[in-house]
């Protein structure tokens, strides 16, 4: 397998590498995945309790993400990363309004923390990638870069 070849390629890749890992968490170890999102884990459920069913059907979920991450950062997919910019950012606001709406426990704010980190990191990188020349390798149009103002 390649490694990614920009910063940008990088933080997306280490996004992906945690949502792969944390779907076989969920998969592997659902207490543990809730553990760590500060959700509680009682020791019985209640009848019509779907929460491992949802777990499951989450951690599937992170579990395919990372790999499309990993794949676009191996093939350095600079459309794909200034879309994750965007897409974490609302994560980040939809994450931080179910805690206040207290739909979601304060611990939860960590995970839109992590997003939040996550897409910054990513604008940095194409940012940073741009001025280093990125943009002027060849299939990668240097107006998909610096079009974004990235």
């Amino acid at each position: 397998m390649r490694l990614p070849r920009s910063a940008a390629g990088w933080t997306v890749a280490v996004f992906g590498g945690m949502a792969l890992l944390s779907g076989v968490l969920g998969l592997l170890w659902p207490a543990a995945l809730l553990g760590l999102l500060g959700l509680a884990v009682p020791p019985i459920r209640a009848s019509g309790d779907h929460t491992g069913t949802f777990l499951v059907a989450s951690s599937m979920a992170a579990f395919n993400m990372g790999v499309y991450y990993l794949l676009a950062a191996v093939s350095e997919w600079r459309s794909f990363f200034r879309f994750t910019v965007v897409f974490r950012l609302v994560t980040v606001t939809v994450f931080a309004l179910v805690v206040a709406a207290d739909i979601a426990p304060v611990g939860f704010l960590g995970v839109a923390a992590w997003e939040g980190l996550g897409a910054l990191a990513t604008a940095l990188g194409l940012r940073a990638d741009a001025r280093r020349g990125a943009a002027g390798r060849p299939g990668l149009p240097s107006t998909l870069v610096t079009g974004a103002g990235l």
